[in-house]
């Protein structure tokens, strides 16, 4: 009856419990957990080796050592595959295997009690806390690296403020040995007038659980202290109570005193830009002003408050206004800078001349506009003064011009008049005087030059009136034969050889009369002042200069000038070194001057009895 009950509890056990008899482990008792697990119709009396279902060769051969030794054993989280249905995979599960002898009293040992408990879920966590303590120690490993290898100086304290952990950065940077006390030495490497305020904002962020963020200086294995940048943040265990706090020490010296410099630039900026007696302004990017000199309250009488955003342009003149806010929108729309020349209200109502500039600039904080109005109003008026002359000098000059032009053209006929009246008196009268014939020729020679002085006159007048002749691109030889067509008696005459190269520079842009008249006076020159010993050569020539600028040479063998020895204007009007050919000496001071007002200069090389080389330099002052 006690035998019976036995077995129903056994085999209602959700552990595995079965007996083996006799030195072949026979099967005994089996209940339905090991049958589960044997995962095979087992029969009473059948030898375990016969039919060993799940259990592994490796089991059934301690089993039997077990039975020989007499000594119990237990396996731990021992891997069984459970049955499978045909062509699945078997499942492992794990059990705890303990292998009890049985003797009856003090006798020898007649078999084994088996017993498996099914521990798969245990063994299960315990793999699953084994991978993430493997994946744990991996990431500290990294993490440790990182930490170690950042320009950075990481840390742990615990709610004590004593340290866990410092990464080896701190050492590198202190200077003190790895031995050395963190908690005792690292308050006495804060510099004095910092140490009380970071160990109270340390403390008070321990107390509360929270982070921490707070500059400081640090001394340095030198001695010299650097401005760090401490930031902490609490780790927090249940039930939300702060256990550590990790952080890292960051070096912002370079950066401080970068900042330091540029509130003192700014300041000094500003400081100077409130002594400039110049209304400055700045501007945000959407173009409202938010910076106002001192200079621009003094001059309007405003404050800033009273300018606004737009201060500078409801100080212009109203009918100014809309016009200078339409550029500014576009200006600051673009980017593009604003410039204009306004009239601005002064404190006394004045309205005063001003040039309002402003430039965009854009840095990491973004664009911003800078302006200045300066007061050009003195300048403007003197500007206008200046030009009312200018403009009277000009109409005086014209009208002078149009005189000695018409005073030249006018007294043409008189001369016309005395030269008719002489040449008939020479014809009619005769004197009884030895000398008639020098006194007639000197007549004839002084109306003769009357006349060719009347003639440049008027020649002069005419080419300063075709100064501002307008330009045009001209082929130089084109020019130069039409030229030489005007004066082919002269050349005939003269039995010149004239030699034209403009290959390395064919053109010109100027003005056609202006190239004409400068071409004309230099070849009728080089024909007039022609030696009569020998044949005229006359050679022109265009070349490019170092500044690749046109350049044209006239040389002649005719009988040459004497030059000053020290730098002076060339050609004076009516000054001639050859008196003895007629001229009146003005062609050349024309050239000059033509070639001087359109940004060139005439230079010019000459040898008596060898001939002369001029060269014009056309865009050359």
């Amino acid at each position: 009856m006690r035998e019976q009950q036995l077995r129903d509890i056994l085999g209602h056990m959700p552990a595995g419990v079965a007996t083996l008899q006799g030195q072949e482990l026979r099967y005994g008792f089996v209940n339905e957990a090991m049958r589960a697990v044997l995962g095979a119709a087992v029969q009473e009396g059948e030898a375990v080796a016969e039919h060993p279902g799940t259990i592994p060769a490796d089991l059934l051969e301690v089993m039997q050592q077990v039975y020989d030794a007499g000594r119990p054993y237990v396996a731990k989280a021992y891997s069984l595959p459970l049955p499978a249905a045909e062509g699945e995979t078997p499942t492992p599960r794990y059990f705890d295997i303990a292998l009890e002898p049985v003797r009856e009293g003090n006798g020898p040992v007649s078999g084994l009690l088996l017993f498996a408990v099914d521990v798969t879920a245990q063994e299960e966590a315990r793999q699953r806390a084994h991978h993430l303590s493997i994946e744990t120690r991996r990431l500290d490993t990294r993490l440790r690296v990182l930490t170690e290898t950042v320009p950075q100086i990481t840390f742990t304290v615990d709610a004590e403020g004593k340290f866990e952990y410092v990464s080896p950065q701190w050492y590198y940077f202190t200077g003190q040995p790895p031995t050395a006390d963190l908690n005792a030495i690292w308050p006495l490497l804060i510099h004095p007038d910092d140490r009380l305020r970071v160990l109270y904002q340390s403390d008070t962020a321990r107390t509360s659980g929270v982070g921490w963020s707070y500059e400081y200086r640090l001394r340095r294995h030198d001695g010299q202290y650097r401005w760090m940048l401490s930031r902490a943040l609490p780790e927090l265990h249940a039930p939300d109570q702060a256990v550590f706090w990790h952080g890292a020490l960051t070096e912002v010296h370079d950066q401080r005193e970068l900042a330091d410099a540029l509130r003192r630039g700014e300041a000094e900026l500003r400081f100077l830009a409130d002594s400039i007696p110049e209304l400055i302004w700045t501007a945000t990017a959407e173009g409202f002003i938010d910076y106002y000199n001192h200079y621009t309250g003094e001059y309007s009488g405003l404050t800033r408050e009273e300018l606004g955003p737009t201060g500078w342009i409801n100080l212009l003149e109203p009918s100014e206004q809309a016009g200078a806010a339409r550029r500014w929108v576009q200006s600051v729309a673009t980017g593009q800078p604003y410039e204009g020349l306004f009239r601005m209200r002064r404190h006394d109502g004045r309205y005063r001349w001003h040039i309002i500039r402003a430039r965009q600039l854009t840095d990491e904080r973004g664009p911003r506009w800078f302006g200045a109005c300066t007061d050009v109003d003195d300048q403007h008026r003197l500007r206008e003064v200046l030009q009312t002359q200018y403009d009277e000098l000009a109409r005086t000059n014209r009208d002078l011009d149009t005189f000695v032009y018409t005073a030249s053209h006018d007294l043409k006929q008189p001369v016309l008049n005395l030269r008719g009246l002489f040449d008939e008196l020479r014809r009619t009268a005769s004197f009884s005087d030895p000398e008639e014939g020098k006194i007639v020729g000197m007549v004839d020679e002084a109306l003769a030059q009357l006349d060719a002085t009347l003639q440049d006159l008027a020649a002069t007048v005419q080419e300063q009136r075709g100064l501002s002749a307008p330009v045009e691109a001209l082929d130089l030889r084109s020019v130069a034969d039409e030229v030489l067509l005007g004066l082919r008696a002269q050349v005939q005459e003269a039995e010149a050889t004239v030699s034209l190269d403009f290959e390395a520079a064919p053109t010109l842009t100027y003005g056609r009369a202006n190239l004409r008249s400068i071409l004309h006076n230099l070849f009728s020159n080089a024909l007039k002042f022609a030696d009569p010993a020998r044949p005229l050569y006359l050679q022109v020539r265009s070349f490019l200069s170092a500044t690749s600028q046109p350049v044209l040479t006239v040389h002649d063998n005719g009988l040459g000038m004497e030059l000053p020895g020290h730098p002076a204007p060339v050609f004076q009007p009516f000054a001639r070194q050859h008196p003895h050919i007629a001229g009146a000496g003005v062609g050349m001071y024309l050239v000059q001057r033509i070639v001087a007002s359109r940004g060139g200069h005439l230079e010019v090389a000459s040898t008596v009895g060898e001939g002369t080389t001029f060269t014009i330099y056309w865009f050359e002052s």
